[in-house]
């Protein structure tokens, strides 16, 4: 199965662990077909962490080039909250992120995905403002590192932000539309928040809402995992591929959207060591053989603008400092 491609050509990947060193995700995800890929840069159950070793950044690059890895990602630490009202947890978590976006650009991965943080009882509002001002704060630090932030949609389980459109548009405006704010989309965070995707009336709705309130030149990666709990349940579990409740054919239709050709899809399904592999298959075997199969666009190589507008202090010349329009 290594280096198997889906008929459509689309790049499509899991989470994979690093253990025995950071390069040995490469290697594993190979072997199971994997063409893109997600990994943790660091464990996501730390605040600090020593810098990488130059070998171990080394064999990671010579695992890319020696696999044909078509795609790499990283996630950042469960710990970070960038929209924390506690000062102590959020300067830990601005400067973990920072970090997180260093060991990234070193290992030549162009996008962190992130969770958008949450409130902690503060109200959505006022922990949307911190997480702008964390943001803008973050991309000043971090000028010129060819590196962007995908902010993932959330389940809206507690007081977590992110589980609607209008959040994070509202944070992309909060950063002047910074080039480097992307967007992930995670299929059961937004299944369990409300958004039905399961039906082509459905899922065409939702995908134009996501365009017209985000906009889908955003959309930076893809988690592709079934949702355990119903949809607007805002509980977050995911399930194996066409095993949950949204069902095979919302992943049908997503690997054949030619308008999502080029973008990432990487799994986050259980039972990484066992089901990754049949997760994949699964995609794999749903996608289009025809000529008009949206495989048939361009691998993806969009770059980052490492020259990209500075971000100021009110968060740039046309918004508020609080992010609104």
């Amino acid at each position: 199965m290594a280096g198997a491609t889906a008929p459509c050509g689309r790049l499509l990947g899991a989470h994979m662990p690093t253990a025995g060193g950071i390069s040995n995700a490469v290697t594993r995800g190979h072997e199971i077909g994997c063409t893109a890929l997600q990994v943790f840069t660091a464990s996501p159950r730390q605040w600090t962490h020593k810098p990488l070793e130059p070998e171990a950044v080394e064999a990671w690059r010579q695992a890319c080039r020696s696999t044909g890895m078509g795609f790499t990602v990283a996630h950042d630490s469960y710990l970070i909250n960038l929209a924390a009202p506690d000062p102590v947890i959020l300067e830990k978590s601005v400067d973990a992120f920072q970090a997180e976006l260093h060991r990234a650009a070193a290992l030549e991965i162009p996008w962190v995905v992130t969770h958008m943080g949450a409130h902690m009882g503060i109200g959505e509002e006022a922990g949307l403002d911190i997480l702008c001002e964390s943001l803008r704060r973050i991309l000043r630090a971090t000028d010129g590192l060819p590196v962007g932030i995908a902010l993932e949609t959330t389940a809206g389980q507690g007081t977590g932000l992110g589980h609607t459109f209008e959040q994070i548009a509202r944070v992309v405006e909060g950063c002047a539309g910074h080039p480097r704010i992307g967007v992930c989309l995670d299929t059961c965070h937004i299944f369990v928040a409300g958004c039905d995707i399961r039906d082509q009336e459905a899922y065409e709705s939702t995908l134009a809402r996501f365009s017209r309130v985000i906009g889908l030149e955003r959309l930076k990666v893809i988690h592709a995992n079934d949702a355990k709990k119903p949809l607007g349940s805002r509980v977050d579990r995911h399930a194996h591929i066409g095993e949950g409740e949204i069902g095979t054919e919302a992943f049908r239709r997503l690997v054949n959207d030619p308008r999502l050709a080029g973008i990432p899809i990487i799994i986050e399904t259980p039972d990484a060591e066992t089901m990754h592999a049949v997760n994949l298959r699964r995609l794999r075997e749903l996608c289009s053989h025809g000529d008009a199969g949206p495989g048939e666009g361009p691998p993806y190589t969009e770059p980052l603008n490492p020259a990209a507008p500075r971000i100021q202090d009110g968060g740039g010349t046309a918004r508020s400092k609080s992010g609104r329009p």
